[in-house]
């Protein structure tokens, strides 16, 4: 009976994170749009300035901390939604078909995110964030055939400069949104297509709530309390700014990424710096891209309809890509 009532309250549990986070997502992503707007108003995306408009913004600006800092853990919070979104989809196995082309659209979101969160770090030009984007951007250009000219592209150069500064901020800014606007619009087209297109035998089982004012309400409460979450962190706990970056100087010791690429980062200190003769940074981050690609993919490979139709091979591939992000990011939170 306890066992029966453990797979219950999974369910729910699981239940819950794919349909409510993706809400949860969406009003963070307002929210980031509404409060990056009022920030780009007084940043300069000038290396010799940028991390200094920072400290203005903060310390002379009326209410420019707060918006900072409301920025900062919206940023750290749609992160951690968007994982808990993915994976739940992927433990539920709501890639399969019909709902295959959401998992590609919300997958490339996903990875925007994570480019929108790359960027954005830099925009501080601070000693950490300069650092990590040359990590980053280093072990992209470890890539075989591509690599040189995808690192090349993002740094606008041979180096990260303030050309790096002035070309992530145009992706923040420009490039960045109106791909985001146009995939989120494309991807609740495609989850009220789901809905429209259902088969009438399963919409007669499914009891259909309808959206006002029964899910207006429920989402309205639910972003309430996230609001007030992000309020509430944005107050106590306002992020630091740095020491301005110094192209010449050394990188500081111990520097660590954003959580959100912790997992990536613990991965490449596992590999050796050579693997048969082989390039140790090149086949890790080769590894690490083919993982990623085939996780992309997965509704290509799980083809049974449906996500009741059981696969345990999938079943413990999700199960072990989820469990391979939570432990390489809390070792590299502990390293």
């Amino acid at each position: 009976m306890n066992c029966q009532r453990v797979k219950e309250l999974y369910k729910e549990i699981r239940s819950f994170a794919k349909k409510k986070t993706g809400g949860i997502a969406l009003f963070l992503f307002i929210i980031q749009f509404i409060t990056g707007m009022v920030l780009s108003l007084y940043y300069i995306p000038y290396f010799e300035q940028a991390h200094k408009s920072i400290v203005d913004i903060v310390t002379k600006l009326n209410m420019g901390w707060f918006f900072r800092s409301l920025h900062h853990w919206g940023a750290q919070l749609i992160m951690a939604v968007l994982f808990i979104h993915t994976f739940s989809v992927l433990l539920s196995k709501s890639y399969r078909k019909p709902k295959d082309f959401l998992w590609f659209s919300g997958f490339v979101l996903l990875a925007l995110s994570i480019f929108f969160g790359l960027s954005g770090y830099l925009l501080v030009w601070d000693e950490r964030a300069f650092a990590a984007v040359k990590v980053a951007t280093g072990g992209i250009g470890s890539l075989p055939a591509v690599g040189t000219f995808i690192e090349s592209f993002l740094r606008g150069g041979i180096d990260v400069t303030g050309e790096t500064l002035t070309r992530f901020h145009a992706f923040h800014v420009s490039i960045l949104p109106i791909i985001t606007i146009f995939l989120v619009c494309i991807h609740i087209l495609f989850v009220q297509y789901r809905v429209i297109s259902m088969p009438l035998s399963l919409k007669k089982r499914t009891r259909q709530i309808p959206f006002f004012p029964y899910r207006f309400y429920t989402y309205l409460t639910i972003c309430l309390i996230v609001l007030g979450l992000i309020v509430t962190l944005a107050i106590l706990f306002p992020p630091e700014i740095g020491r301005q970056a110094d192209p010449l100087a050394p990188a500081p010791e111990n520097i660590k990424p954003e959580w959100y690429f912790l997992f990536l980062f613990q991965t490449l200190k596992l590999f050796p710096g050579e693997i048969l003769g082989l390039n140790g940074e090149m086949v890790a981050v080769t590894t690490i891209s083919c993982g990623i690609l085939f996780l992309f993919l997965i509704p290509l490979f799980d083809i049974k309809k449906g996500r009741d139709k059981r696969n345990t091979v999938f079943t413990w591939i999700g199960i072990a890509y989820t469990l391979y992000f939570i432990i390489m990011t809390v070792m590299g939170f502990l390293s």
